[in-house]
C-alpha cells in the first residue's frame, strides 16, 4: 500500500538532508532524501540550502513515490526513517 503525504519539516543543513514525513494508514513515517538525491531528481548540482524546500515542493511527487517504494520495498519497524539516497533515483 502506497503511503500518503505527510507534513514537511524542512532541510535538515547538518545530515544535507530534506526531511518530510508521510502516513502509512495512521502512523507517521520520517522519511529524508539526501540533497544530492533532490539534485540528480532535479538535474543539476549544488542547490543552496534556502532553495532546498522549493526544490522539495517542485519534485515532491516523485520523491514522495521513491520513498513510498522503498518503505514498501523493505521490512521497517516502527522508529525507523525512510532515507531516499542518490543511489536510489531511476537513472
Amino acid at each position: 500500500m502506497p503511503l500518503l503525504p505527510g507534513r514537511i519539516l524542512g532541510y535538515d543543513v547538518e545530515r544535507m538532508a530534506f526531511v518530510f514525513t508521510m502516513f502509512d494508514g495512521p502512523q507517521e513515517i520520517e522519511c529524508r532524501i539526501s540533497a544530492s538525491a533532490m539534485d540528480d531528481l532535479a538535474g543539476g548540482r549544488g542547490t543552496a540550502a534556502a532553495e532546498r524546500e522549493s526544490q522539495f515542493l517542485q519534485q515532491r511527487e516523485a520523491i514522495e513515490r521513491i520513498a513510498s517504494q522503498k518503505f514498501d520495498g523493505g521490512t521497517f519497524v516502527s522508529g525507523i526513517v525512510v532515507r531516499v539516497f542518490a543511489k536510489d533515483i531511476p537513472k
